[in-house]
């Protein structure tokens, strides 16, 4: 599966988890290494770096954004092998 088509489905996913939650895709091209999605769900939010795959190639800066809004709020990075997983630490931090 191709990155796009993952990242395609996990906003159509995150949407119906997350009701009027808010997905915005972010401009790489802007800040190198800013994680793909922001969600605004509440008074809560969360980046994810989308990835094709767990093998795939992290560009620089990726793991430092990650890390440091990870530490804000939640960030991960997440792709089909660990999409459960990271949904389900997601639900955790908008439930609190």
């Amino acid at each position: 599966m191709l990155e796009s088509s993952f990242q395609g489905q996990l906003i159509k996913e995150l949407k119906k988890m997350f009701p009027g939650c808010i997905v915005t895709k972010n401009d790489s091209s802007y800040i190198q290494g800013i994680p793909d999605l922001t969600i605004f769900y509440k008074d809560k939010w969360a980046t994810l770096e989308c990835k094709q795959n767990a093998r795939a190639k992290r560009q620089p800066n990726q793991e430092y954004y990650v890390g440091r809004m990870n530490e804000m709020s939640f960030s991960k990075f997440i792709c089909p092998e660990n999409k459960e997983e990271v949904l389900y630490e997601l639900q955790q931090t908008f439930k609190s």
